[in-house]
C-alpha cells in the first residue's frame, strides 16, 4: 500500500485546508512537513511557526520551526523560535521536544533560557454548563461549534461529544504527536492519531465501518499497543513522559 503522497501534491492538498480554515492548526503542521520533504526549508520554517502560533501547546512545531530556519541559513529566526518553543516546552513538561531545542540552540551558539523546569500545575475539573449532554463524559456542556471533519464521523463527533470533551482530546492528541514523534502528513502516521482519537472519544471500528462505508486504517501494531496502555491509564501521559518513542521502536 502506498503509503506517501507526492509532496508537491500534498502541498497543495493542505493549502486548500488552511484557505478553508485558517486556524487549523494540524493543517499547517502537517503543510510545514510537506514542504520539508520538497527542502523548501525557509517556507517550511515559517509554516511550522505558524502552526505554533495558533496553539502553542505544540511544542513539536517549535522545534521542527526551528530546525527548517537552521536548514535555511536564517538563524536569527531559528533562535527566536527555539528560546520561545524551549520555554513553552519546559514549562508543559514536554521532554522530548525541549532537549531537541536544546541541542538545536547549542548547534548555533544560543544560550539555553533559563526556565523552572516544572509541569503546570493541574486545576480542578471545572463545572461546565450548558443544554448538550456529552456522550464520552456524560455532563452537561456545550456542543462543539461544527463537525470537526467533513464525514459520516466528524457528523457524529459533533452529534455526541461536548466541545468540552473534544477540547480535552485536542490537548492529548498534542501531547501524543510530541512524544510519538508523529509526522501527519504521513497516512501510516495520521491512523495512529485517528486511532488514539476514536478511543479516546469511544467511536470504534464496527462504528467507523458502519458510518464510514469501509475498514478503518491499518495501525502498526507497536504504536497501538502503546496507544492502548496509555488510554487504559485514563489517557494521561505521565507515567511514559519522555519514553513513548523508545517503546514504539524497542
Amino acid at each position: 500500500m502506498e503509503l506517501h503522497m507526492d509532496p508537491e501534491k500534498r502541498i497543495t492538498q493542505f493549502q486548500r485546508l488552511i484557505a478553508d480554515d485558517p486556524n487549523n492548526d494540524m493543517a499547517y503542521f502537517s503543510l510545514a512537513n510537506a514542504l520539508m520533504q520538497s527542502d523548501r526549508y525557509d517556507e517550511a520554517g515559517d509554516t511550522f511557526a505558524k502552526c505554533a502560533q495558533i496553539n502553542e501547546a505544540m511544542t513539536k512545531a517549535y522545534q521542527l520551526a526551528g530546525d527548517a530556519y537552521i536548514k535555511a541559513g536564517m538563524v536569527d529566526q531559528a533562535k527566536v523560535v527555539l528560546t520561545k518553543g524551549y520555554i513553552e516546552a519546559t514549562t508543559r513538561g514536554d521532554l522530548l521536544p525541549k532537549n531537541a531545542m536544546a541541542d538545536l540552540l547549542k548547534s548555533i551558539n544560543e544560550p539555553i533560557p533559563e526556565v523552572e523546569d516544572t509541569k503546570p500545575k493541574q486545576t480542578p475539573a471545572k463545572t461546565t454548563a450548558g443544554d448538550f449532554k456529552c456522550l464520552k463524559s456524560g455532563q452537561m456542556g456545550s456542543q462543539i461549534p461544527r463537525q470537526p471533519f467533513r464525514n459520516a464521523m466528524g457528523e457524529w463527533i459533533h452529534s455526541n461529544i461536548s466541545n468540552e470533551t473534544f477540547t480535552e482530546w485536542i490537548q492529548l492528541g498534542t501531547k501524543i504527536i510530541n512524544e510519538l514523534r508523529l509526522d501527519l502528513s504521513r497516512d501510516d502516521h495520521d491512523a495512529v492519531y485517528e486511532y488514539a482519537m476514536r478511543i479516546f472519544l469511544g467511536y470504534s471500528d464496527e462504528m467507523y465501518n458502519e458510518q464510514m462505508g469501509n475498514e478503518p486504517p491499518a495501525v502498526d501494531g507497536q504504536f497501538r499497543t502503546v496507544v492502548e496502555d496509555m488510554m487504559a491509564m485514563g489517557g494521561h501521559l505521565e507515567s511514559f513522559q519522555g519514553n513513548l518513542h523508545t517503546k514504539v521502536e524497542e
